[in-house]
């Protein structure tokens, strides 16, 4: 069975079936019967794996797998130590209560693509860069944890699920590879 690993450029429906006004899935992968094993928002960046066999899809994609995900985002303002600890301590976001994590900050990787369109930048607002692993995945999750403490987020791009990293595994945005899917088990 085939696991594809897809670097999702922005802007690109987690889908195949047609969208109105955005590019889909269809737009980058001519493979019959794939389908994602989780989502990414239009507006998110990043790894997403695709396979056909659905009792892999769902190992890759139910949150009782705790397959975790691990998400670079830029955010306006400073992280601080406070705002890094209330990312990785369980952080109320009024529907749930995330899990605890892992965040840091860290430098813009030297090897990330620019994206296109650029990010609204503020010439009198910094921005910091935060590398956030998280074993959930609820929608616009990383977005909401930022937002909640203070740093919303600018560009959201997901490095890593489970083994699979765009580090180990590199691919630029709308480029894919097959990878072992025996790599999950590992």
């Amino acid at each position: 069975m085939p696991l594809i690993l897809f670097n999702k450029p922005f802007g690109v429906m987690s889908q195949f079936s047609a969208h109105p006004e955005r590019q889909t899935l269809a737009d980058y992968l001519d493979l019959p019967d794939i389908y994602p094993a989780g989502r990414l928002d239009a507006d998110s960046e990043g790894l997403l794996l695709l396979t056909e066999d659905g009792k892999l899809q769902h190992a890759i994609a139910h949150p009782r797998r705790k397959q975790p995900k691990t998400y670079l985002a830029q955010v306006e303002g400073l992280a601080t130590p406070e705002a890094l600890q209330r990312l990785r301590d369980p952080l109320d976001l009024g529907d749930f209560v995330t899990q605890p994590g892992e965040a840091r900050l860290i430098q813009e990787p030297a090897w990330m693509w620019p994206r296109t369109p650029p990010i609204r930048q503020r010439a009198n607002q910094p921005t910091s860069w935060i590398a956030l692993t998280i074993s959930e995945g609820k929608n616009r999750q990383v977005r909401r944890m930022t937002a909640a403490v203070g740093l919303p987020t600018l560009r959201l791009v997901r490095i890593a699920i489970g083994p699979f990293s765009l580090a180990t595994h590199p691919v630029m945005p709308g480029e894919w590879r097959e990878v072992d899917p025996q790599e999950l088990d590992a």
